[in-house]
C-alpha cells in the first residue's frame, strides 16, 4: 500500500511539473467545488438511518415495552428512560468536543469514530430488549445498557453529523445531499416502525382486565403474569421483540459499512489558525454566537413538542382511542406520509426560504392534534390525521439540519480565524434535542405514574386518558407556539445566507490560489 501511495504522489508531481498555473489554479478550483454524485449523496445519506431506525423503535416503544413487557412500575421505567436521555444527552458535547480534537487519518477524522463504535453499539442495543431472568437486577440491566448505547449511538451520530461540512465545500451540495439524508432517515423512521411493529404486533399479549390484577406489583405476582415463568403470550412478545431488536441491528451494521465505502470525507481546505480550546471554551463559543443559541432554543421547545407526541402516541392509540391492535399501523402512516413529504419541502424551502418553511411546516401539524383529541374515535378519522400529521413531522425532520450549516457559516463569516469547530456546533444541537427527549419521555411516564396507569391494564382510569390527551395534545401545541416566537429574532435570512455564502467562497478561492501559487514555487 506504501509503495502506491508512494508511486502515485511521484505521478502527481510530474504532472505538476508538466501543467500550467492556470491549470493548476482552475483544478483546484473545480477540486474545492466538491460536486457530488448521486451515488455520493445516496451512500451519505444511508449513514443516518440508523440513528433514526433505532430512535424511533425506542422513541415510539421503549415506554410501553417497559411498562407492559418487562413489567416494571411506571416510576422506575421513567427513571430509566430520563436518566438515560439525560445521560446521552450529556455525551453528545463530550464526544464532540473529542471527534473536533481527533488527529486526521488516512480514513478521515470523523469516519473512525463511526466504523469503531457500531459493533458495541448494535451489541447494547439488542440487550436494552431482553428482559433478564433475575427480577431484582432489572432496573440496572436496562439502565446500564440504555446508556452504554446512548454513548455508543453518540459516538456514531455526532461525527456522521458534522461530516456534513466536510463531504463538500459548497453550500448547494450540502443542502442537496442534506435533502437526501432527511429522506432517507425518514425512511428509517418507517423502517423501525414497520420492523418494531409489524412483528411486535403479530405476537400482542393480551390485556388484563380491571376485575383481574391492577397494579404492577400484583402483577409481577399473578398467576397471569410472571417474571421468570412467563405467560406463554408475554413470552412469545418478549421474543418478538428480541427478533425485532436483531432485524434492526442487522440493518444498523449494513447502513455503517455503505457510509464507509461510499463517501469520501475531504479535508479542510481552511488552514486552522488557531489553538485547540478546552471544553468550556467551546461551550462558551458555541452558545456565544447569536444565530445558533437562536436556532438551538426554537428547535428545543419544537423538537420537545413532536418528541411528547412520538413517546405517548402507542399509549393514545392503544388506550384513549381504543385502537390497541392497530396503533403500530397507525405510526407507520404517519412515517409514510413523513417519508413522501420530504421532497416537498426540500423544494418549498428552496422556493420561499427556510425560515418561511419552519413557520408553515411547524404549524400545520396543530388543527390535526386538537381534532385528534377532540373528534370522536374513527379508526378512518384516525388514519386520514396520521397521514396528515406526518406531513409536518417531515418539516421537524428535515428543517433543523438545513439550517445548521447555515449557523456553521455565519460564524466562520463573523470569526474567520476560528475554524474547525463543525463537530462541536453539531454536538450541542443533538444534546439539546436528546436532552428534550429525556425531558419528555421521563414528564409522561411519570405523570401516567401519579394518573394511575394500569400495567398492562384493558381499560385505563380516566385520569390516564386525561393526561395522554394533555401530552399528544395540549402539551405539544404550546411548546410549538414558543418555538415559534423564538424564530422570529432568528437573524439569517435568504439575504444574509446568500451573503455569507459568497463570502466563503471569495475566502476559498484566494486560498486556493495562494496553494496553487505556492505549489508553483515549489514546482519550479
Amino acid at each position: 500500500m506504501a509503495r502506491g501511495e508512494g508511486a502515485e504522489q511521484y505521478s502527481n508531481a510530474s504532472l505538476l511539473q508538466k501543467t500550467s498555473p492556470d491549470e493548476i489554479k482552475l483544478a483546484a478550483k473545480h477540486e474545492s467545488k466538491g460536486q457530488l454524485s448521486v451515488c455520493n449523496k445516496l451512500c451519505y445519506a444511508v449513514g443516518g438511518a440508523p440513528y433514526q431506525i433505532t430512535g424511533c423503535a425506542i422513541g415510539f416503544f421503549l415506554q410501553i415495552y417497559l411498562l407492559d413487557v418487562a413489567l416494571l412500575d411506571p416510576f422506575y421505567a421513567s427513571i430509566i428512560l430520563f436518566v438515560g436521555r439525560a445521560w446521552d444527552a450529556i455525551t453528545d458535547p463530550t464526544v464532540g468536543f473529542l471527534v473536533s480534537r481527533s488527529p486526521w487519518t488516512r480514513f478521515g477524522r470523523m469516519m473512525p469514530w463511526i466504523i469503531l463504535s457500531t459493533p458495541f453499539a448494535v451489541l447494547c442495543y439488542f440487550l436494552i430488549w431482553y428482559v433478564p431472568p433475575v427480577d431484582q437486577g432489572k432496573i440496572a440491566w436496562y439502565l446500564i445498557f440504555y446508556c452504554l448505547f446512548q454513548t455508543l449511538q453518540t459516538c456514531f451520530h455526532v461525527p456522521y453529523s458534522a461530516l456534513t461540512m466536510f463531504i463538500s465545500t459548497e453550500q448547494k451540495e450540502r443542502d442537496s445531499a442534506t435533502a437526501y439524508r432527511m429522506t432517507v432517515e425518514v425512511l428509517g423512521t418507517l423502517i423501525g416502525t414497520a420492523v418494531q411493529g409489524q412483528i411486535v404486533g403479530m405476537a400482542n399479549a393480551p390485556c388484563i382486565s380491571s376485575r383481574e390484577v391492577l397494579n404492577s406489583t400484583d402483577l409481577l405476582a399473578s398467576p397471569y403474569v410472571n417474571v421468570t415463568e412467563p405467560h406463554p403470550s408475554l413470552d412469545n412478545l418478549r421474543n418478538a421483540y428480541l427478533i425485532a431488536s436483531g432485524v434492526i441491528c442487522i440493518i444498523y451494521v449494513l447502513c455503517a459499512v455503505v457510509l464507509f465505502l461510499g463517501v469520501k470525507e475531504r479535508k479542510e481546505t481552511c488552514r486552522i489558525r488557531t489553538e485547540p480550546m478546552s471544553f468550556f471554551q467551546g461551550i462558551r463559543m458555541v452558545m456565544g454566537h447569536g444565530p445558533y443559541a437562536k436556532l438551538v432554543m426554537g428547535f428545543l421547545f419544537t423538537s420537545l413538542a413532536f418528541m411528547f407526541l412520538e413517546g405517548n402516541f402507542a399509549l393514545f392509540c392503544s388506550y384513549t382511542l381504543g385502537f390497541r391492535n392497530d396503533f403500530q399501523n397507525i405510526l407507520l402512516v404517519i412515517m409514510l406520509s413523513a417519508t413522501l413529504a420530504i421532497p416537498f419541502w426540500q423544494w418549498f424551502l428552496t422556493k420561499f426560504g427556510k425560515k418561511t418553511a419552519v413557520y408553515i411546516g411547524t404549524t400545520s401539524v396543530v388543527p390535526f392534534l386538537i381534532s385528534v383529541v377532540l373528534v370522536p374515535s374513527s379508526l378512518y378519522v384516525t388514519y386520514i390525521v396520521a397521514f396528515a400529521a406526518g406531513v409536518s413531522v417531515a418539516a421537524a425532520f428535515l428543517l433543523p439540519w438545513s439550517m445548521l450549516p447555515d449557523v456553521v457559516d455565519d460564524f466562520k463569516v463573523q470569526n474567520p480565524e476560528s475554524q474547525g469547530h463543525e463537530a462541536i456546533f453539531y454536538s450541542f444541537y443533538v444534546f439539546f434535542t436528546k436532552f428534550a427527549s429525556g425531558v419528555s419521555l421521563g414528564v409522561s411516564t411519570l405523570s401516567l405514574d401519579f394518573a394511575g396507569y394500569v400495567t398492562r391494564g384493558c381499560t385505563q382510569p380516566a385520569e390516564v386518558d386525561l393526561t395522554l390527551k394533555i401530552l399528544v395534545s395540549a402539551a405539544p401545541i404550546v411548546l410549538i407556539i414558543i418555538g415559534l416566537l423564538i424564530f422570529i429574532s432568528y437573524p439569517i435570512d435568504e439575504e444574509r445566507r446568500q451573503g455569507n455564502r459568497k463570502l466563503l467562497n471569495e475566502q476559498r478561492e484566494n486560498e486556493i490560489d495562494s496553494e496553487a501559487d505556492s505549489t508553483e514555487l515549489n514546482a519550479v
